[in-house]
């Protein structure tokens, strides 16, 4: 009896680390082109945020966050990673996450501040057009 409790429990765990380990991220719905603009608004709004405010502490750890589930959601879907708007998303997405990862609670640089913005925008662009 104990020993089919106990397989019933690993197996019940099984369960559900794979339902909750394969859905999409909390913020993220699935759909390419919603999510990527969601991400770049709630990006800029982190960047944009003064510093040592508690909602830029915030905003930064939802940002490492929404970065991680945007990466684990999209990387490997073959139908998006080759689209010029994805390819452009995720060099503004490696250079701001390897500044938190390296620096930390330092402020952003203007100059990683205006590549970012102009990264956002050609990747606004290439959503408009379809790619």
């Amino acid at each position: 009896m104990n020993r089919l409790l106990s397989r019933l429990f690993a197996l019940l765990l099984v369960v559900v680390v794979g339902l909750v380990g394969c859905s999409p991220g909390a913020n993220l719905s699935g759909n390419y082109r919603d999510d990527t603009l969601a991400l770049v608004n709630s990006l800029r709004t982190a960047i944009e945020l003064p510093e040592g405010t508690p909602e830029k502490m915030t905003a930064q750890a939802e940002a490492r966050q929404n970065i991680d589930d945007f990466f684990s959601l999209y990387r490997r879907d073959s139908s998006v990673s080759s689209l010029p708007s994805f390819t452009t998303m995720r060099t503004a997405l490696d250079a701001l996450a390897g500044h938190y990862r390296s620096y930390g609670n330092r402020p952003l640089s203007p100059k990683l501040k205006k590549r970012l913005e102009q990264e956002f925008r050609q990747v606004e662009a290439a959503l408009k057009r379809g790619a």
